[in-house]
């Protein structure tokens, strides 16, 4: 068992708290059961897994199926997994995987594109959302906040393993490729003059987000094909970036069911205003 909190392992799992520290390691940290679990699910190997005796007896399935995916499997002490971990009161259980394990997202019919996200609780909100509302993806600037923190993760509520989701290093360019090969570019902007349930969701799509404060930028906002807004209350400024997603999102997903009887849904029902 481990219980320095000055094992060389020890020091080199805590700087994976760091974006930059994640990509010179070529890894990423995985906090709890849940996101364990949902590790577990993709078949992919694990680097390290790291967890307390109580987990191990809590949770002795997940805890054999883990040690078959682990390349590295360490027993620590309470102290030394609070020391790995970046929640105030981890449950047991730290493990890291490497980078690059998501495939790139491939946009025929609908998907969201993020500039400049902050808030990694957002992003992984996004990703929980999309997932939810059968989105292809996403894609994300380069400026935004790394995917990979722990919080995104941990946000996504597991999601973050089943949404292709790519960083792109130049946004403009790669919406000017999908306009060309026939996708609409939605962009979301305050000052609008049309609603985004205007908007026909039923060509195939890519849905615009810009920066929690500054919105979009001038130069995204250009190349959009259309621009919408959400109609708010006196008085109301803005909405969460993840809920204006889930709107907009929820309204393609709308427009898009065909099948006989749905449109008395609930799910279709859950999306109108009451």
């Amino acid at each position: 068992m481990l219980t320095s909190l000055q094992n060389p392992l020890v020091k080199q799992v805590r700087k994976l708290h760091r974006a930059k520290e994640r990509r010179q390691q070529d890894v990423f940290l995985l906090e709890g059961t849940h996101l364990l679990e949902a590790a577990c699910a993709t078949q992919n190997r694990l680097t390290l897994l790291c967890y307390t005796a109580a987990w191990q007896e809590r949770y002795p399935d997940l805890w054999q199926r883990a040690c078959q995916q682990a390349d590295r499997i360490e027993q620590v002490s309470p102290e030394v997994l609070r020391s790995l971990a970046t929640t105030v009161e981890p449950d047991g259980v730290v493990a890291t995987m490497a980078r690059a394990v998501l495939p790139r997202p491939v946009f025929s019919r609908l998907g969201l594109v993020l500039e400049t996200i902050q808030d990694p609780g957002n992003l992984g909100t996004l990703i929980r959302t999309v997932a939810a509302a059968g989105a292809e993806g996403i894609l994300i600037s380069r400026d935004s906040v790394d995917p990979e923190h722990p919080k995104v993760l941990r946000a996504s509520a597991g999601q973050w393993f089943q949404v292709p989701m790519a960083v792109s290093e130049d946004l403009k360019q790669e919406l000017l490729a999908c306009q060309q090969q026939g996708m609409q570019v939605i962009a979301t902007l305050p000052t609008a003059s049309q609603t985004y349930w205007q908007v026909d969701f039923r060509q195939p799509t890519l849905i615009l987000l810009g920066n929690e404060g500054a919105g979009l930028s001038p130069e995204l906002a250009e190349i959009a094909d259309q621009q919408v807004k959400i109609p708010l209350s006196l008085g109301v400024e803005s909405l969460n970036v993840a809920i204006a997603a889930a709107l907009i999102l929820y309204e393609a997903k709308r427009q898009n069911v065909s099948s006989p009887g749905q449109e008395d849904s609930p799910l279709v029902a859950s999306s109108q205003p009451h």
